[in-house]
């Protein structure tokens, strides 16, 4: 029996693990960074989160890397006129003081652009996280896989080759 215990909550301890974690710089509380799962030779990937400012003044992710990426971007997604739009945010965006910003499909993303390896339901992805003022921070992305109510855009459809001033995204703003 003691066995079987040890075991329940050595998997509720993994699963809790999986399921969410949580990441700090300066006054900034990053909570479960997330990727959705890909398929092999999948060019991009996204990526969600929580992001809380605990201080009193604005800060703003403004970048970030990672090594299974060839390149990290900040996004938009939105809907205007019944179209829907994704467009690089080149200045990042911004948290103000008190406030959570939500990374989630269909609106505010990481972008993971030329993926060199497939994300992998279960696995977890080191990247670095860039802000203004607090810095640089080391995150892992827990790979889950995609939900179908989430409301995203199904990603590995897009072809991101040609998002600079393809006529499909609107990267003007």
């Amino acid at each position: 029996m003691n066995k079987l215990l040890a075991a329940v909550l050595a998997f509720s301890a993994m699963a809790g693990i999986a399921q969410a974690h949580d990441f700090t710089v300066g006054d900034l509380a990053i909570h479960h960074p997330w990727a959705k799962a890909t398929l092999p030779n999948q060019p991009v990937g996204g990526g969600f989160m929580e992001i809380t400012n605990n201080g009193s003044k604005a800060d703003r992710l403004v970048s970030g890397k990672a090594d299974f990426a060839g390149e990290v971007q900040i996004h938009e997604m939105s809907m205007n006129d019944g179209v829907m739009k994704m467009r690089q945010l080149a200045d990042g965006i911004e948290i103000a003081p008190g406030e959570t910003v939500k990374l989630e499909p269909g609106g505010l993303h990481i972008m993971f652009m030329k993926l060199t390896e497939p994300l992998e339901e279960g696995e977890m992805k080191a990247a670095t996280l860039s802000f203004e003022h607090a810095g640089d921070v080391a995150v892992e992305f827990a790979v889950q896989s995609p939900k179908p109510a989430d409301g995203a855009m199904d990603h590995s459809k897009m072809d991101h080759s040609k998002m600079e001033g393809d006529a499909h995204a609107d990267h003007s703003k």
